[in-house]
């Protein structure tokens, strides 16, 4: 074993919300040391931790970070983050395009304090183009890019995903930028900025309906069959306790589903016998397939297909998912009692990293709860000149 992949790295995370803290996560999870910075007040995400519903998200996503509070509208805390800029190698953001600039904190000024800084920033449609200086979230940029109009049934209104897709996208790939400009400062010494959309990011998602739109048959959505009406079975199937989702890409998975369900005259079946019957006679093997899985439990369905390796899954709650003895097995899933919020479970990262050493779990931090430690202990202020810049609501 070696050490943390990321040991030694240190990182000032502004990230707000979802998109730039996921990034910064991924970050402390693979081993460096992650600062979150905040305004004094706190980033907005820990207004809505007040909220019942809004507890996880924040100790998700800070998990392994430290807690320091600054204020960069104010010459002294702008003055502040550059002495830490010297000493760090990312700095990351999701604020709106042009905000560090308007605070003099752009990526010239930046750059000039520490050429080795990888400055990394997420926003809503990047920091170019006519939609620039649109604001942006994840419900807006659904909409946007496409992501509402191919989610829901046809004959319906346009739904959003329900998870948080565009602004976990978006970290996902923010964390790839950094961690590949990291490894070409390896090579050349020296360090830059990186960007990530989130419109861009989530567009190759619509590869399937894209498939759809370019073989002439517009934007439609499709429910849960396959978003470019190219595959069946590919759908959830109604069981007598619930639903399961079902599908075959394979010749021989079909043929075994067929066994399974004890129809196995249905394979040489002229509507069904290759793709392209399948999917022209879609409607009609649907109700096949769901008269056969209406019969059986969800767990029963799911047992008798996956033993023969058809793909499937029982659509299962989020009861069922925070406690699922796979997860937590595997490490990706803990129990924890958390000093803030009680008890609650909390994933690791999804990155699994063989040949290196997991840091040491540390939910996530009261609101400035490592101050003392990032400005007096690293950067040398005495507790007087920290107390005053408390006092003037600075840090």
């Amino acid at each position: 074993m070696t050490g943390s992949a990321l040991e030694g790295i240190r990182v000032l995370d502004l990230g707000q919300i979802y998109a730039g803290p996921y990034a910064g996560f991924l970050l402390a999870m693979a081993g460096a040391e992650v600062i979150k910075i905040e305004p004094p007040g706190g980033e907005f995400l820990r207004a809505r931790a007040a909220v019942s519903g809004g507890i996880i998200p924040f100790a998700m996503l800070n998990t392994n970070k430290r807690s320091a509070t600054l204020n960069l509208k104010d010459a002294r805390g702008r003055d502040l983050l550059l002495r830490m800029v010297k000493d760090a190698d990312i700095l990351l953001e999701n604020y709106a395009a042009g905000t560090l600039e308007r605070l003099n904190l752009g990526w010239d000024v930046l750059h000039e304090a520490n050429p080795r800084l990888i400055y990394a920033s997420v926003t809503g449609y990047g920091l170019s183009g006519p939609y620039r200086d649109y604001p942006a979230m994840d419900l807006t940029i659904q909409a946007m890019a496409g992501i509402m109009s191919v989610t829901g049934f046809q004959d319906r209104e346009p739904v959003k995903a329900g998870a948080a897709i565009v602004d976990y996208m978006g970290g996902v790939n923010l964390y790839a930028a950094i961690t590949t400009a990291l490894f070409q400062r390896e090579r050349s010494g020296k360090g830059q900025q990186v960007e990530v959309s989130l419109q861009e990011a989530i567009y190759p998602t619509l590869s399937s309906n894209l498939g759809l739109y370019f073989a002439g048959k517009g934007t439609q959505r499709t429910g849960n069959r396959h978003g470019g009406l190219a595959s069946s079975p590919y759908n959830v199937y109604p069981t007598s306790d619930g639903y399961i989702a079902i599908i075959c890409i394979s010749e021989l998975q079909w043929r075994t589903l067929t066994e399974v369900m004890g129809s196995p005259e249905l394979a040489a079946d002229p509507r069904f016998s290759t793709l392209k019957e399948r999917v022209r006679n879609m409607d009609l093997l649907d109700g096949l397939i769901g008269a056969w899985s209406g019969t059986l439990t969800k767990e029963d369905a799911f047992q008798r297909l996956i033993s023969r390796d058809v793909p499937s899954a029982p659509v299962r709650d989020l009861d069922d998912v925070i406690n699922d003895a796979h997860m937590h097995g595997r490490g990706m899933l803990h129990h924890v009692d958390h000093p803030q919020f009680g008890k609650l479970v909390l994933p690791s990262s999804p990155l699994k990293l063989h040949d290196s050493v997991s840091p040491e779990r540390q939910e996530s931090a009261a609101l400035g709860d490592h101050n003392a430690e990032i400005y007096q202990d690293w950067l040398g202020l005495s507790g007087e000149e920290a107390a005053k810049l408390k006092a003037d609501g600075v840090i």
